[in-house]
């Protein structure tokens, strides 16, 4: 039985991704920060769908946590098949407005985690006799956003940071992708007023913003396609293109 592992995977992308896989057959582990009301209710709505999802509590941006979540994970299994870096969080300021803590925050969501992550399975995915690493960039990432440039800057991070690991882990068959979602219909994007939220579709060529089972299946091809490794694939219907 294969395996997968979604950080931030109990709701919004995250839950997605989750479903994607587990539609698929694998035994999937979902990882959450604090909001275990939330992580339990995902885990009955999977539960009611047929599936038995795992809840594994870790805060992904600290050293300690992400290394205790890994030892648990590998206590309950003896492989790690699919890595997915989602946990992410973001932040809307002018930079004059942004502050030294907010900018560390960011990064250590957004990319430390995911070097950590990384870090802590690579040794297992080698030994196992390849793996698939899939990070979540964003748009921004890719071209910038006003207003966003701490958010943009640690989501460009996760591109380069994806490419470099691809190159040093292709030879043992360990790919690592990145997705980078645009305009996708959750929470984080739920501040934004109708009228912006207009303004955003009528720049998508695809003329609607993206689902989050949208990024999920795309995750899910990424990790299955096994001569695919060091890509960005945008899932935005064209926007910022």
């Amino acid at each position: 039985m294969k395996t997968a592992l979604v950080t931030g995977g109990t709701k919004g992308i995250g839950k997605a991704i989750a479903l994607a896989f587990l539609k698929r057959g694998y035994e999937v582990v979902l990882n959450y920060r604090s909001d275990e009301r939330t992580a339990l209710a995902t885990q009955d709505e999977f539960n009611m769908l047929g599936y038995c999802p795992v809840l594994l509590r870790a805060d992904v941006s600290d050293e300690a946590q992400v290394k205790g979540m890994f030892r648990e994970f590998f206590s309950i299994y003896n492989r790690l098949d699919v890595l997915v870096n989602n946990a992410g969080i973001s932040l809307v300021k002018v930079i004059q407005d942004t502050t030294s803590a907010d900018w560390n925050r960011i990064f250590d969501v957004n990319a430390k985690s995911q070097f950590l992550c990384c870090r802590e399975v690579a040794n297992k995915m080698i030994f196992q006799g390849g793996g698939s690493i899939i990070n979540v960039s964003s748009i921004w990432g890719e071209v910038g956003a006003s207003c966003e440039v701490a958010y943009s800057a640690s989501k460009g991070a996760v591109i380069a940071f994806t490419k470099a690991l691809a190159k040093e882990l292709a030879p043992s068959n360990v790919r690592v992708n990145c997705v980078s979602p645009g305009v996708i219909d959750t929470a984080m994007n739920a501040k934004l007023s109708g009228e912006e939220m207009e303004e955003l579709i009528s720049t998508v060529p695809m003329n609607r913003i993206g689902s989050p089972d949208d990024v999920g299946e795309a995750c899910a091809w990424l990790s299955e396609s096994p001569y695919i490794t060091g890509e960005v694939l945008s899932v935005g219907g064209g926007f910022g293109k």
